[in-house]
């Protein structure tokens, strides 16, 4: 006889801890701010909790712009906690951030050469909304280290990399693909527990389906 039955297994199975292929777990989540972006993924946005990948052809070509309604978003919290930038390989533009409804106040940058080691304790502290990271190479394991601390401190990190690390494995709950164009971006969702197939098109004009 089964010790499974019915909605236990229904309930066992959408354990965010399971990830099955393309099948959607619940999770909690986060908006995007972009419509479609909400729309393709699983749950309805980024995860709340866990390590998110975002892979670009180069740093600089407007893959962040992904994240600025939601470090609009976070910076209106209360109470104030940082978003810690962990080796960024650019200056933070205040004044375009403030264009964009981010409170350059609660904007924590570190410069450091050990990246990933700074991001897994800002991860882990609990004292961070978003943490935000740039590496060059990372191995899977200090990935999953990433991956542990923002369990442990409740956090989301985001962290950019290469497009040829796109073949590598990687514990991150969410692994995006953006190739940006002029007035947008196509994205692919590499790993995901569950969401779209099909490449997801958005326009930086189209925040929250405004345009």
């Amino acid at each position: 006889m089964s010790l499974l039955k019915g909605t236990g297994l229904a309930q066992l199975l959408e354990h965010p801890a399971i990830w099955r292929g393309r099948s959607t777990a619940r999770t909690a989540t986060l908006s995007t701010g972009f419509r479609a972006l909400d729309e393709g993924l699983p749950g309805g946005g980024w995860p709340k909790v866990g390590l998110t990948e975002i892979l670009a052809p180069r740093h600089g070509v407007g893959e962040l712009r992904l994240l600025l309604p939601l470090l609009a978003r976070v910076g209106g919290l209360e109470p104030p906690r940082w978003t810690v930038w962990i080796a960024p390989p650019f200056e933070p533009y205040a004044p375009a951030l403030a264009d964009h409804g981010v409170r350059v106040e609660r904007q924590l940058v570190v410069r450091t050469e050990t990246p990933l080691w700074a991001m897994e304790q800002a991860l882990d502290s609990g004292a961070c909304e978003l943490v935000l990271g740039w590496v060059r190479r990372a191995q899977p394991r200090s990935l999953r280290r990433l991956q542990l601390a923002a369990g442990r401190g409740r956090t989301p990190g985001f962290l950019f990399r290469a497009l040829s690390t796109a073949r590598e494995a990687s514990p991150a709950e969410l692994r995006v693909l953006c190739e940006p164009g002029e007035e947008g971006a196509t994205l692919r969702l590499l790993k995901s527990r569950g969401g779209a197939r099909a490449p997801i098109d958005i326009r930086w004009c189209e925040i929250d389906g405004e345009a």
